[in-house]
């Protein structure tokens, strides 16, 4: 199941445009819309909760967003952050129903230390998410894969993931998600050619200059 966690915001009816978002802002509250289930719904985000709890937030964390003590089950879709200020300048909700299915991107969590990384290979992690669908109650908040199996030159690709029964990846199933290399090592130069030129640069310091 998803982490779910909570946010409070009021509802915003009125002084819409960029002066009112001003003023929002500088009153401690983020301008937001809730899209999804029909009309969109304005509100403002507390602005310090939300600078605390946002980098929990992953594309499949379900939000309870409270507006007036209106709860709204809601995914984080887009923020706009003014990096130079360091303010969040507006949020995107979705709302999801509870008898539909969703699609969410899930993180991939790798386990384990693979036995060909033991005997000198190194893990790459190809894929970082999936594309999945289900029931909201049904969301995973990542999904976890044992790679400790996994020999050099060995692979886990996205059909071989587990998930819940309800839970469909539509991500292609030959999209390989972790690896492992082996290391490559450069050739020294044969000791030969080393050799030959040091006896180059040899000769050619003890030759005479011509005029």
């Amino acid at each position: 199941m998803s982490d779910k966690v909570t946010l409070s915001a009021k509802s915003r009816t009125t002084d819409f445009g960029s002066a009112g978002s001003r003023r929002l802002i500088r009153a401690g509250y983020i301008p937001a819309v809730i899209y999804g289930k029909q009309a969109p719904v304005h509100c403002a985000v507390n602005a310090k909760e939300f600078g605390m709890k946002m980098h929990t937030f992953t594309g499949s964390t379900l939000v309870t967003l409270s507006v007036d003590g209106t709860d709204h089950t809601v995914f984080v879709k887009n923020y706009q952050e003014n990096l130079l200020k360091g303010i969040i300048q507006h949020i995107d909700f979705y709302e999801v129903t509870a008898g539909s299915k969703v699609r969410a991107h899930v993180v991939i969590e790798l386990v384990g230390t693979p036995a060909g990384v033991r005997n000198g290979g190194v893990l790459d992690q190809v894929l970082h998410e999936v594309d999945i669908e289900c029931l909201p109650k049904d969301l995973p908040s990542e999904i976890k894969v044992d790679v400790s199996a996994l020999e050099l030159n060995e692979s886990i690709r996205v059909g071989q993931l587990a998930v819940a029964e309800g839970v469909k990846i539509h991500t292609p199933e030959d999209e390989t998600v972790a690896t492992v290399k082996a290391v490559k090592v450069e050739e020294a130069a044969p000791a030969e050619d080393a050799a030959a030129a040091e006896s180059a640069d040899t000769a050619a310091a003890a030759a005479p200059e011509t005029k």
